[in-house]
């Protein structure tokens, strides 16, 4: 690789501390959103192109990020979704035999923003005892006042509702046709595994707008409902929540996925909260309840769901805590044909531990 001479760039959080960085590549700008980081060693591409991480600038953990390329069919969705970059060491050179193009054209084919040669651990660090806060990342390293005037109008994460900005603008089919059962999914931030998870089990599904009305997700006369995982606060939802009513109103098969699990809280009256930082991860330890069971899961959300509210609910069941911090990870009711977890069975990256709650949901629906 030859020399390159980078553009020196910053790391600016909310409350004003600084890190320092270089830009990647020849790309120069500026790119605001809530900083998080993700504990995972692999998987960065499908990270990237997850919608439940819009609005977001992506501190990657793992010291080297772009050593084994990126392939085209390791996305989640139809672009990146992540608002920047933020790495230790950045690899320009990669060498996997079935990788497709390098990390630094597919980030430049997406027009995203990146920077490396950042303290990681220590930023990565300092969000743990301080909490997720709104930054930016920028190459006007002269211009520290101007952007801090601007980030000072990026809208907290708390009251913001984006899937309006990932889900899909029209229904659009996903399996084949003559399927055995088949599912109307409502996208709020769906990703791309969760539909081969569904089709690989003889699923034909229907992917529905975000603001879609139960009726809309009926009229396809599905066997089973399902509410996707997504980016942002859950709680202005409120379409999604009055759909998840109506299908729970009825007793017919739901389940959902990170977001749409938090939905499901929600239209059970139990309310949901931002965390100090969110679980973002592929080695997440999750307790299965009724089977005693442990599970190697990964997470990406940074809300939760109110657990002692939960647990004084007379039609829900805790089924699944996280083993570090003992947060809510799934949820089932009672007298009803309805469950959810709130972290990726799908995986994507991470382990399959879990790929058996598909399983649970078409036997929901056989039953």
């Amino acid at each position: 690789m030859k020399y390159q001479n980078r553009q020196k760039a910053i790391v600016l959080l909310a409350d004003g501390t600084i890190f320092y960085g270089k830009a990647v590549g020849n790309k120069q700008g500026t790119a605001f959103g809530e900083v998080c980081f993700n504990t995972g060693m692999t998987g960065y591409q499908e990270i990237f192109t997850d919608p439940s991480y819009y609005g977001q600038l992506m501190i990657a953990t793992n010291a080297h990020i772009g050593n084994y390329g990126t392939n085209v069919d390791e996305v989640e969705s139809d672009s990146i979704k992540i608002a920047g970059l933020i790495v230790k060491n950045f690899s320009y050179e990669y060498s996997r035999d079935t990788a497709d193009d390098s990390l630094e054209n597919f980030l430049d084919k997406n027009n995203l923003l990146a920077i490396s040669d950042v303290d990681t651990r220590a930023l990565v660090s300092y969000i743990r005892d301080n909490g997720a806060m709104n930054a930016v990342i920028s190459t006007e390293v002269d211009n520290i006042e101007g952007l801090k005037k601007q980030l000072a109008e990026v809208p907290n994460m708390i009251g913001l509702e984006l899937s309006s900005k990932v889900s899909t603008k029209e229904p659009y089919y996903f399996g084949e046709e003559n399927a055995t059962y088949k599912i109307a999914a409502l996208d709020i931030g769906i990703k791309k595994n969760i539909l081969r998870n569904f089709a690989k089990r003889d699923v034909y599904i229907k992917v529905f707008p975000y603001n879609s009305k139960f009726e809309d997700l009926e009229a396809f006369n599905p066997d089973g409902y399902f509410l996707s995982n997504g980016p942002g606060d859950p709680e202005p939802l409120v379409e999604a929540q009055e759909v998840a009513k109506e299908i729970i109103k009825r007793n017919l098969p739901l389940f959902g996925i990170c977001l749409g699990h938090q939905v499901i809280a929600l239209a059970n009256g139990v309310s949901t909260y931002k965390m100090h930082n969110g679980h973002r991860g592929i080695n997440h330890p999750v307790k299965n309840i009724k089977t005693g069971k442990g599970e190697i899961t990964s997470q990406n959300h940074g809300f939760a769901v109110n657990r002692e509210q939960a647990e004084k609910h007379p039609d829900l069941e805790i089924t699944h805590v996280h083993l570090n911090d003992y947060t809510v990870a799934g949820l089932a009711m009672k007298n009803k044909n309805c469950f959810s977890v709130q972290y990726h069975p799908e995986a994507s990256p991470g382990p399959h531990d879990s790929s058996y709650l598909f399983d649970q949901f078409m036997d929901n629906i056989k039953k």
